[in-house]
C-alpha cells in the first residue's frame, strides 16, 4: 500500500486510474476478495461450516476493539451504521421533554432517528461557522434535559475533524448525555482516541477497505446498561430458545445487543480480512504517508479559484477535502473524462485521499482541475 510495488500487487485497478473517492467507496486489496472466496468455501460445508464462519466473526471483533481502544466483548457487528442508529434509538426510549443534539456536518445516518415524527424528543442542530463546530455553541445546547449528543469524528461533508476529547469533556461537564461517535471517515485512515466515546460506529466499506454489509459497534462496558436495544431477533438475547421463549425476551446490554440477528458472515469474512491487512501496514504509517498529500491538495486548492469548505488548519482535517463551485457537474464531467475520481453532489466536490494514493494523483487531479477552472 505504501510503495510502488506492494500497491500493485493488493490494489492492480489503481494502476488505471486516480482514485480520491475513499469516503465514498474504499478500493479493497485483493486479500479481501480472497476471503468472501474463503466465506463460500466455508458455506459449502453446510452447518459444519458454522464454526469457521463464527471463528471469523470473533476474529473480526478482535480486530475492531484494538482500534476502538475496547474488549472484544464491547463489540458487536450489525448491517450497517444506519441500522445502528435506528437499534440506538430504540435503546435510549426517548420521551417527551428529552433532547438530543445533532449537528449539520454529520452524515444522515447519525442524525435522522431523532428527526423522524415517532420521536418525541428534541432534537437541537449545533450548527457549524466556517466549516467548523465551535464548541462554545455546543456548550450553549446542553441542558439537564440533554440525553444524547451525537457526532462524527471526521466529517463526511467537509472533512472537519472533530476535537473529540474536548467535546467529551464539555458533555460530561454541562450534563448527564451520552456521547455518540460515528468514526466512519476515520477508521483505517487515522489513529483514534475514542476515550469518553459511550457508543462508537463505523461503516465497514470505505477507509477499512472491506465490502458493503458491515455495521461496527462498540460500546464500552460501563455504559452497557444504558445501550439495551429492545427489539426483536434471537442472536443479541440471552436466551431466545429457552422454554419461556413466547413469555419474554430478554435483550443482551451493550454491543451484543445489536447484534439482532443472524450475524452477515461474507462482510464479516471481508471486514476481517481488511483489517489484518491494514494492520500490516500500519493505521499510523498510512496516516505519516498521506497527510503530505493531503496538505499538498489543500495547498493547492486554496490557490484556485473555489469556494474551500474545508478548515484550512492542517490539524483540524484527516483525509478529505472539500470545495463547492457553481460549475462542479461540469468540472466533474473533465474530471471523470480522465478517469479522476471524486465525489460530486449538489455543488459539492469531495477528495479524500488514502494510504494507497500518490503525490502523482494529487498533481494530476490539480492539474485538470486548473483547466477546468
Amino acid at each position: 500500500m505504501l510503495d510502488d510495488a506492494s500497491r500493485r500487487s493488493a490494489f492492480p485497478s489503481l494502476e488505471t486510474m486516480t482514485y480520491l473517492n475513499t469516503a465514498a467507496e474504499g478500493i479493497p486489496p485483493l486479500v479481501v476478495r480472497d476471503a468472501l472466496n474463503q466465506y463460500f468455501s466455508d458455506k459449502q460445508l453446510g452447518m459444519d461450516g458454522r464454526d469457521r464462519h463464527f471463528a471469523e466473526l470473533q476474529a473480526a471483533r478482535e480486530r475492531v476493539s484494538t482500534l476502538y481502544g475496547l474488549a472484544a466483548d464491547e463489540i458487536a457487528i450489525c448491517s450497517c451504521s444506519s441500522e445502528a442508529y435506528n437499534l440506538a434509538a430504540l435503546a435510549l426510549q426517548l420521551q417527551p421533554g428529552d433532547e438530543v443534539v445533532i449537528n449539520d456536518l454529520d452524515f444522515p445516518a447519525g442524525a435522522t432517528p431523532w428527526l423522524q415524527p415517532s420521536c418525541p424528543a428534541e432534537a437541537r442542530v449545533w450548527r457549524s461557522r466556517d466549516g467548523v463546530l465551535d464548541l462554545a455553541d455546543l456548550r450553549s445546547l446542553l441542558t439537564p434535559r440533554t440525553r444524547l449528543v451525537t457526532v462524527s469524528l471526521v466529517s463526511f461533508y467537509n472533512g472537519f475533524r472533530l476535537p473529540l476529547p474536548a467535546v467529551a469533556e464539555l458533555v460530561r461537564r454541562h450534563s448527564e448525555a451520552l456521547l455518540a461517535v460515528d468514526v466512519t471517515q476515520a477508521l483505517g485512515r487515522i489513529p483514534l482516541d475514542l476515550a469518553g466515546a459511550d457508543l462508537i460506529v463505523s461503516s465497514t466499506h470505505k477507509w477499512i477497505l472491506a465490502s458493503h454489509g458491515g455495521g461496527l459497534v462498540g460500546v464500552p462496558r460501563s455504559r452497557e446498561r444504558d445501550w439495551t436495544v429492545p427489539a426483536g431477533g434471537w442472536f443479541h438475547l440471552e436466551n431466545a430458545f429457552g422454554p419461556r421463549r413466547f413469555e419474554a425476551a430478554v435483550s443482551k446490554p451493550g454491543a451484543a445487543g445489536f447484534a439482532v440477528g443472524m450475524p452477515n458472515f461474507p462482510a464479516v469474512y471481508a471486514i476481517r480480512a481488511a483489517l489484518d491487512y491494514l494492520d500490516g501496514v500500519g493505521i499510523d504509517a498510512i496516516d505519516r504517508a498521506a497527510r503530505p498529500l493531503v496538505e499538498a491538495c489543500l495547498a493547492g486548492l486554496v490557490q484556485l479559484k473555489v469556494d474551500l469548505l474545508t478548515p484550512r488548519d492542517l490539524s483540524a482535517v484527516a483525509g478529505i477535502l472539500a470545495f463547492r463551485h457553481p460549475d462542479a457537474d461540469r468540472i466533474h464531467r473533465a474530471l471523470q473524462a480522465e478517469n479522476i475520481h471524486v465525489m460530486s453532489h449538489a455543488g459539492r466536490l469531495r477528495v479524500a485521499l488514502h494510504g494507497y494514493n500518490r503525490h502523482s494523483d494529487v498533481e494530476r487531479f490539480l492539474s485538470v482541475l486548473s483547466a477546468c477552472l
